[in-house]
């Protein structure tokens, strides 16, 4: 799917909200099986927004649906690994920390160290509603933390001091105001 426009999918491509939409400060709920048909369509979506964006992860709520599900695939962009997490939870977290560059796809081209758990366990649901775990580190372990705090409304901005994230968070405002413009 890596690579594919919507055409060649046959997925729609959705918007992704941007920082400050209220959307992105909303806890999702937990997905139930009534929800089964909707997330079964909503996933491809968000495969084929996140591959063109292009980003390594995306939670519904950037797209505006407030139910807990991410996709990600940090593999090689030659190798694609995509999966979809449905109600994802951490279970573990090493004590060990680690710190990487983040960025995200509704704060564009903003960047900042972020320090983490550098271990997790997550327990999730795959789309046919089966219970998996996995375990994860480095790129991967940041991404989907990063991932689940979007479905409790959390950004990694928030993991930055006041100072950092005003110095951020003003850049950002300025870009979109100066995209708008032109």
């Amino acid at each position: 799917m890596r690579g594919m426009s919507e055409t060649q999918t046959g997925a729609p491509l959705l918007p992704i909200l941007i920082y400050p939409d209220s959307v992105l400060r909303k806890q999702a709920r937990l997905v139930t099986p009534a929800d089964a048909d909707e997330v079964r369509a909503l996933v491809p979506s968000m495969f084929a927004t996140m591959y063109k964006a292009p980003g390594i992860g995306l939670a519904a709520n950037q797209i505006g649906s407030l139910l807990r599900v991410i996709v990600v695939d940090v593999a090689p962009k030659d190798q694609p690994a995509p999966i979809a997490l449905i109600n994802p939870e951490i279970i573990a977290k090493s004590d060990e920390l680690a710190t990487q560059e983040e960025g995200c796809l509704s704060i564009p081209d903003q960047y900042a160290e972020v320090t983490r758990p550098a271990r997790v366990k997550v327990r999730y649901q795959d789309l046919e509603g089966m219970k998996k775990e996995v375990e994860a580190d480095g790129l991967f372990a940041a991404c989907l933390q990063h991932e689940i705090d979007h479905l409790n409304g959390v950004l990694f901005v928030d993991y930055l001091s006041a100072l950092k994230r005003n110095i951020l968070l003003r850049k950002l405002a300025k870009a979109l105001k100066e995209r708008q413009a032109g």
